[in-house]
């Protein structure tokens, strides 16, 4: 794989509506897009999905330009690539920083995808043509706002809601909703907010039926969420607690959680992401993929790698309009009645908008091979 050039652009982008969660509200996102570009004038894209502070992990969007401009994309231009699978051996003496090494990855994939022409979707081995989708939903100011807010998504037909809760905005939340709401598939996000000392009000949780409190622990924890998981009948999903194929095993192994949320970035891109997949396919634990309220470019990463068998449950991947006045892809995402049609064009299967992608840039710095 020939790589002529690669161009990172700082992108600022405003979100429709504020998002809140446990740990802070945002309404601006800053956020890096890579592009690979070979010989033959192929173009892949990927995209950064580390916030301006790093609250959901360690990384921010500042660290993902130092990691990138510093060491991994020197390791691009003095190794040889003969396939997307070969990035993350080459970026293996860098510890963590998984969000910067995926932005990179993706890239490749994109490009990977685009010279064999074929989609990236079937490239990871997806087989659907369709995926369903849910909505995630932040603390809102009421909770008259919030049953508001889930009404007008259940009637966009919507998969499934996830609703942001922290303590004092959790257990007579969820009453009410699922009183307004009582067939609808629902799930808790914690983002870490309780410890072990919650467990009696976590035991609540049970009267509601939910498909799963996603991340109720500490973010780097697997222990806790074992002894939590075996108080409780709610299923625990991990999120922030697994960075690698060796942390869902040993996650699934301890009986820390009963589902699995893969982030692309988290992992560290898209092949551990599919090998994480894979193990959880072998052992039935059923994954789904989260958000980290992409634009486009991550948007289309997310749904190729939805298209993996064991990926049955609806994600956050939800319509570009859910976020963005406008997006930086063409067509958008769009969602119909809860599902996203699989596009079918080499590499993610969605054009950039050039013009887009130019007036939302703040920054560019271009690397020659």
């Amino acid at each position: 794989m020939p790589i002529q050039k690669i161009i990172l652009r700082k992108l600022k982008m405003t979100l429709n509506d504020p998002f809140t969660t446990s740990f802070g509200t945002m309404q601006e996102k800053e956020f890096f897009i890579a592009e690979a570009i070979d010989s033959g004038g192929n173009r892949g894209f990927g995209e950064s999905v580390a916030f301006t502070v790093p609250w959901y992990s360690e990384e921010s969007v500042q660290t993902n330009f130092h990691i990138m401009d510093d060491f991994l994309i020197k390791m691009l231009q003095e190794n040889e690539i003969d396939h997307p699978n070969d990035v993350l051996d080459i970026f293996s003496p860098i510890r963590r920083n998984n969000m910067a090494k995926s932005t990179l990855e993706g890239a490749i994939w994109d490009l990977y995808a685009k010279r064999e022409g074929i989609p990236l979707a079937q490239l990871l081995g997806g087989e659907k043509t369709e995926i369903d989708v849910g909505i995630s939903i932040g603390i809102q100011p009421t909770v008259a706002d919030l049953i508001n807010t889930i009404d007008h998504y259940v009637k966009e037909g919507y998969k499934r809601i996830k609703l942001k809760i922290k303590p004092g905005w959790d257990i007579e939340v969820l009453r009410e909703v699922r009183r307004h709401f009582p067939n609808t598939l629902i799930m808790a996000d914690a983002n870490s907010a309780y410890t072990l000392d919650d467990v009696d009000h976590l035991k609540k949780l049970d009267e509601f039926d939910l498909m799963m409190i996603e991340q109720p622990l500490a973010h780097d924890d697997i222990v806790d969420h074992a002894k939590l998981q075996a108080e409780i009948n709610t299923p625990i999903c991990l999120d922030e607690s697994i960075h690698s194929l060796a942390d869902a095993r040993k996650a699934v192994e301890l009986g820390s959680c009963k589902i699995i949320n893969v982030k692309i970035g988290r992992v560290g891109g898209l092949r551990e992401a599919k090998r994480i997949h894979d193990f959880c396919q072998e052992q039935d634990v059923p994954v789904w993929c989260g958000g980290m309220l992409e634009a486009g470019v991550g948007r289309a990463h997310n749904i190729a790698l939805t298209t993996l068998p064991q990926f049955t449950m609806p994600g956050d991947t939800a319509g570009s309009s859910r976020y963005w006045k406008k997006d930086i892809i063409k067509p958008e995402v769009v969602v119909e009645n809860g599902v996203i049609k699989v596009p079918d064009k080499p590499g993610i299967g969605y054009d950039m908008d050039d013009e887009a992608l130019e007036q939302f840039t703040v920054e560019k710095k271009e690397y020659v091979f």
